[in-house]
């Protein structure tokens, strides 16, 4: 039995303007598990690849699978759908199956098109291994945890029991990459020799937007450093690449994983750049001197909010002197930061807004990123918003961060837009701030500034008030 994996195209993500094209690690994982199982597997990138649907078509044709596996999130459910569409047009026998975090909040609506055949929810290595085996074998896809699809008899909606968390991710095999196109996979436009790791999945926090805890839960799962050290290797030595992206909620959690971690990068000799998140009230001297002296030279820190209310209404449990403390400790030892900022929180007003902008300049890191509010499905925030009926818009593909969807107390969608045009604007393109970056990061910074420009202008003129297929109200 032949499974395909499908990554639909990229066509608005609040990536894409940064030019930003990375590797699926689920798709990754799924299919190592498949591999590691005997079937036969490939992979199909066709964001990195640039295909239109008539080449995913063609592709299909070519590769002829008797089950494809697309995974969504929410701004690419679209796009995702239209490609089952395009798969069923060209081979009608196939078995499509969509997994993510989109599928897996909003199975019922995904199942309503005629093209999907099942809904993969939650971590999707072992429940996708299992219904494979099941269709291979005739048996009962009933039987199988983790599934939702329509009966065959009655069309009734069906949904199987959850399946159980994955305790051990130390079993897992590491993610299949030889399958994919990896000189495709750019950052800023640029070919580099990035690699996209994660060690841990589950957060313990209580975050109100975080839709990572959503799908993964809050018990927090670690791999040993050791097993993550041996990808490193791996990936090291097969895929030629000098610099690896942690995708950690937040990377810092544990010190004294991150300790013997960093030790045992040092005790192998092993020589690369790497990047990470965190939260503020992770972070200490010691900690990130630990991290700097075993290759760290960027952190990815949320700072939200500069309104403390506003960090209370979000569960963030951090505070101000915290967030400073953290940004000050990091230039002292030299790592690079990004400082994430959400602006347009429904208690947003004009001076709490101004108030998290001029907070973020204050912090004064090398890069900043102000995302509009976003209600994903399956978190606390998207229940909330969805029934105070505070979301604007109906079309998925404009749940980027980039696109207004929500309102606050005293901010229309439109002026939202605006403060976020403004806030990125005058944060890089201040002399100052220019002079420092340039002679620091270089051509990457004017790509950074002429990408993050062309996006925030080009989006002033783009509508947002289109209803398709994947109306945030459909089957509710």
């Amino acid at each position: 039995m032949k499974v395909t994996f499908l990554n639909p195209p990229q066509t608005n993500s609040k990536y894409k303007f940064l030019g930003v094209v990375a590797p699926s690690l689920g798709i990754g994982y799924m299919a190592a598990v498949l591999e590691q199982n005997g079937y036969d597997v490939d992979v199909l990138d066709a964001s990195a690849l640039e295909l239109t649907y008539d080449e995913i078509g063609d592709e299909i044709l070519k590769r002829n699978p008797d089950i494809v596996s697309i995974s969504a999130l929410t701004p690419t459910i679209g796009v995702a759908l239209d490609s089952a569409d395009k798969i069923k047009e060209v081979k009608p026998d196939t078995v499509v199956v969509l997994g993510g975090y989109h599928p897996t909040f909003e199975y019922e609506s995904v199942l309503e098109e005629e093209s999907v055949d099942v809904v993969v929810r939650g971590e999707g290595e072992y429940t996708l291994l299992e219904l494979v085996e099941t269709i291979e074998n005739g048996g009962d896809l009933k039987t199988v945890q983790g599934l939702a699809f329509h009966d065959e008899d009655d069309g009734s909606l069906i949904l199987t029991l959850d399946r159980p968390i994955i305790e051990d991710l130390d079993e897992l095999p590491f993610p299949a990459f030889h399958l994919f196109p990896m000189e495709k996979y750019r950052i800023l436009n640029i070919t580099t020799n990035v690699a996209t790791i994660i060690t841990t999945r589950g957060c313990p926090m209580q975050c109100s937007f975080c839709s990572s805890a959503a799908l993964h839960g809050h018990k927090l799962r670690r791999r040993s450093y050791t097993n993550v050290v041996d990808e490193i290797e791996i990936r090291l030595r097969e895929q030629n690449i000098d610099t690896i992206a942690f995708m950690d909620d937040t990377f810092t959690l544990n010190k004294k994983f991150v300790s013997d971690f960093c030790a045992e990068i040092e005790r192998r000799n092993l020589k690369f750049w790497w990047g990470c998140t965190s939260r503020v009230d992770t972070l200490d001297e010691d900690l990130l001197q630990t991290m700097k002296d075993a290759g760290c030279i960027t952190i990815f820190i949320g700072v939200e909010s500069a309104d403390q209310q506003m960090l209370e209404k979000m569960n963030k449990n951090i505070t101000l002197d915290k967030t400073e403390n953290a940004f000050r400790l990091a230039r002292k030892v030299g790592i690079r930061t990004i400082a994430s900022c959400v602006i347009g929180m429904p208690e947003d007003t004009k001076k709490s807004i101004k108030k998290t902008i001029d907070f973020v300049k204050k912090l004064n890191p090398n890069y900043a990123l102000y995302s509009l509010a976003t209600p994903y499905p399956g978190t606390r925030f998207y229940n909330e918003t969805f029934k105070k009926n505070l979301i604007n818009i109906k079309d998925w593909s404009k749940y980027t961060l980039l696109d207004p969807v929500l309102q606050t107390v005293d901010c229309t969608s439109k002026e939202l837009r605006s403060i976020q045009k403004k806030a990125f604007l005058k944060f890089y393109l201040r002399p100052g701030y220019l002079i420092r970056q340039v002679s620091q990061d270089g051509l990457i910074l004017f790509k950074t500034v002429l990408g993050v420009s062309r996006q925030i202008i080009s989006k002033q003129t783009n509508g947002n008030t289109d209803y398709n297929k994947t109306n945030v109200n459909k089957g509710k």
